[in-house]
């Protein structure tokens, strides 16, 4: 059963989300919270699989909601999945570079919404839509200077290779297809790029390859 906390300041878009959600016979939302200080607690007391959060609430916002539980050792098992109104923004991408699993606008259709929570409770990350490597994309590369930082010298070159198709948004599946290894292999070399970097999922990865200078806007592997 996958254990959901809802995030949101508005109670129709918490009852529509709920409503969506609590129909599908794996998935059980266990709370839901008006504010992001409402939502770290909740994160805290009923351990969810995923939380859904809104990133402009009252108070303690879904920023720094996300900050406070992705950094939180207690709550490494938590994925965070954003929640906006519209995809470019600069807050959402904050937020990943912050520790979400990935985001979802609040339009989309309830069967992306399912798939979505799904995807991130199995301990994937939301990066395969065009649009999230848009906007990591768009605001990654304002930033001045590529800051490769020595982190990246532990990696392979083999790693380093991956590590850019994963930037560029492909499956382990499809990696493994471009560099002719099994797909346990694959998983395997991200598992352990991941483990290197200390970064939690593949968001993180990406956000890291852009921002590195590994890829860059409109890089083809």
């Amino acid at each position: 059963m996958i254990r959901v906390v809802l995030a949101d300041d508005q109670t129709l878009v918490r009852a529509g989300f709920r409503s969506i959600l609590s129909d599908e016979d794996d998935i059980e939302v266990v709370g839901g919270a008006a504010d992001g200080e409402q939502a770290v607690a909740l994160a805290h007391e009923q351990r969810p699989d995923v939380v859904l959060m809104d990133i402009r609430m009252p108070g303690t916002d879904g920023l720094e909601a996300t900050r406070r539980i992705t950094t939180d050792p207690r709550l490494a098992a938590v994925r965070v999945v954003i929640l906006t109104t519209f995809d470019m923004d600069d807050h959402v991408y904050g937020a990943l570079r912050a520790g979400a699993s990935g985001f979802l606008v609040k339009d989309t259709e309830p069967m992306e919404l399912l798939h979505g929570v799904r995807v991130v409770a199995r301990g994937d990350a939301l990066i395969a839509p065009a649009v999230t490597r848009r906007l990591i994309s768009e605001f990654a590369n304002r930033r001045k200077q590529p800051e490769p930082g020595p982190r990246l010298n532990a990696l392979t070159e083999r790693e380093r290779e991956v590590m850019g198709l994963v930037g560029a948004g492909l499956s382990n599946d499809e990696i493994a297809a471009r560099l002719v290894l099994s797909p346990a292999t694959s998983k395997t070399h991200v598992s352990r790029i991941m483990t290197k970097l200390g970064v939690r999922d593949r968001a993180q990865l990406v956000i890291l390859a852009y921002e590195s200078g590994m890829i860059t806007p409109g890089w083809m592997a």
